[in-house]
């Protein structure tokens, strides 16, 4: 519900505070005197464009803020915690516009900053407001289904297509996805098969190169390495004058100085270390060369072995750690090639189930709708000659869409027709803002129990109206004030008569700049405005009997 508004600077206002309560609330004043300003100002918080232009002449900024009531909304706090948004304290939610002079405009949330598209998001939620010019969430098919499901029950089964059309769309969305990879491979399967088996057949292993550079080193090399290492082991045992030969006679020399001389030891000791040690690098050095294998057979695999590691490189690498990697890649898109067809063939599957899931949702919605949709029209039809359009009849238009779609097999439309002999057209192109008023009036009756927008507001539906229309106009406002709080802004003293709340606008002249200002009428006051509307001298004391005539029956 809408406790407060307060709107200073904007247009021709300078400091207004609005507070409304409970039921049906009325605005009434003379022509001119700034009632529509009003509701342009609610409409900026409901996310209508701001503009310099309503800044008041001589003020740097406009500013319009709106408190609600949202106790009762669960679904109000949800939306700012989506939003991450400060929680509505004490239940009371803020929302605050301004429009600075120089073009810039601003916008917060219980004090926290905000675009003004979140801020019109949450009040559109909170108020519907309907006139001439503002947005009507009515004139919208998407909400013009929203209402029929509401009113046929079908909003748990709308939400249930919803739920299947994105599952099957999220399926459908794999099926192709996962084809156009097929299809990719598929372009391309010979040649993945060959690189596969090219890498495949080679059995790389990634640390194979230090290996095979020792080895082919070793067999390039291998004469000079038989020749050498056969001189190392004759220089030291070969023949007479072999070194250790010459080293065996110093050892015996190093053995009889010992027993001589007990310190001459370490002597001894080293030309015992030095022979063995001698003696063990020249059994090595004969052995080695023995290992030698001159095998130019050997030679010529491991060139090729290094010919083709180098072509890999060339080709996958730089390194044989990226050819292996390149192997295993090939192998995973070779093994997915090869089972293409048993998961196209699943997934497939998957789709034709999740369409047939949501083609028995929406099957079972478009029951719902069918069967409640000549309900509501007639309904709404029953209501609109009491609103004076004793010919007016609304059709709900059922059109099956091509596809069945998030919102159901169907598109809704409502048509309405206001005279007889004339064939009905989209309720969105019907010209008179008055008579759009009334049949917002009237959808709103039938409505009223299961909408959720807490606040209506009516701007203009008196247009063009009066007598006994007017009477069933103000019933009609009371009625859905029963379960909404209603803001009216009217020129019938019968509406107005009917009001819990009544605010006047006046405009006041101040130095050089007009304004407008609000008070809230009771007691004589509200007779005299009351005395007023019906046309007669507020000051007379028959109008003022009028007046009360009409309060008293209301």
């Amino acid at each position: 519900m809408l406790v407060e508004l307060r709107i200073r600077d904007f247009a021709v206002v300078e400091d207004l505070t609005l507070e409304l309560g409970p039921g049906l609330n009325v605005l009434t004043g003379e022509t001119g005197a700034g009632k529509s300003i009003i509701v342009d100002a609610l409409s900026l918080l409901l996310g209508e464009r701001a503009s310099s232009e309503d800044v008041r002449v001589g003020r740097d900024r406009a500013v319009v803020e709106a408190v609600f009531d949202v106790h009762a909304l669960d679904w109000a706090q949800e939306r700012l915690d989506e939003l991450g948004l400060p929680p509505a304290e004490d239940g009371h939610l803020i929302l605050r516009r301004e429009v600075q002079a120089e073009g810039r405009n601003r916008a917060w949330v219980n004090g926290s900053p905000a675009t003004a598209t979140v801020v019109g998001r949450i009040g559109s939620g909170l108020v519907d407001l309907h006139g001439q010019h503002q947005h009507q969430t009515l004139l919208d098919r998407r909400s013009q289904r929203a209402v029929l499901d509401a009113f046929a029950g079908a909003a748990e089964a709308a939400e249930g297509v919803r739920d299947a059309h994105r599952a099957w769309t999220e399926a459908r969305t794999e099926l192709d996805a996962h084809t156009e990879r097929v299809r990719a491979l598929e372009r391309q399967a010979d040649f993945l098969r060959f690189q596969h088996g090219e890498i495949a057949e080679a059995d790389v292993d990634p640390d194979e190169e230090d290996g095979l550079e020792a080895e082919a080193s070793r067999l390039e090399n291998a004469r000079e390495l038989v020749e050498e290492s056969g001189r190392i082991a004759w220089g030291l045992s070969g023949g007479d004058e072999s070194l250790l030969d010459r080293l065996a006679e110093l050892r015996a020399l190093g053995r009889r100085l010992a027993s001589l001389d007990r310190e001459a030891a370490p002597l001894s000791e080293g030309l015992e270390n030095a022979w063995h040690l001698l003696s063990e690098v020249a059994r090595d050095a004969e052995h080695y060369g023995e290992a030698i294998e001159v095998d130019g057979g050997r030679l010529e695999a491991l060139q090729r072995r290094r010919d083709l590691l180098f072509r890999l490189k060339r080709k996958y690498g730089p390194e044989l750690v990226d050819v292996v990697a390149t192997g295993e890649r090939l192998a995973a898109e070779v093994a997915e090639l090869d089972a293409a067809d048993r998961d196209l063939s699943r997934l497939e599957s998957e789709v034709a189930s999740r369409r047939s899931e949501l083609a028995a949702a929406a099957k079972e919605l478009t029951r719902l709708r069918t069967e409640a949709a000549p309900r509501f029209a007639s309904g709404v039809a029953r209501v609109l000659p009491a609103l004076g359009m004793p010919d007016a009849r609304l059709d709900v238009v059922l059109t099956t869409r091509d596809e069945v779609g998030a919102g159901g097999a169907e598109d809704v439309e409502f048509r309405i027709s206001l005279n007889a002999g004339f064939e009905p057209r989209p309720l969105a192109k019907v010209a008179s803002g008055g008579e759009l008023s009334r049949i917002m009036l009237a959808l709103k009756t039938v409505l009223a129990e299961i909408d959720r927008v807490p606040t209506l507001v009516f701007d203009e539906i008196d247009a063009g109206i009066g007598g006994a229309v007017a009477n069933g106009v103000a019933e009609k406002l009371a009625e859905v004030s029963g379960h909404h709080q209603v803001f009216v802004i009217t020129h019938l003293p019968q509406v107005a008569s009917r009001a819990r709340a009544h605010l006047l606008v006046e405009k006041r002249s101040g130095g050089d700049l007009v304004s407008t200002a609000v008070a809230a009428l009771d007691g004589e006051e509200r007779i005299r405005e009351i005395a007023r509307m019906l046309g007669g001298d507020p000051d007379s004391s028959a109008s003022r009997d009028h007046a009360r005539e009409l309060l008293g029956a209301s």
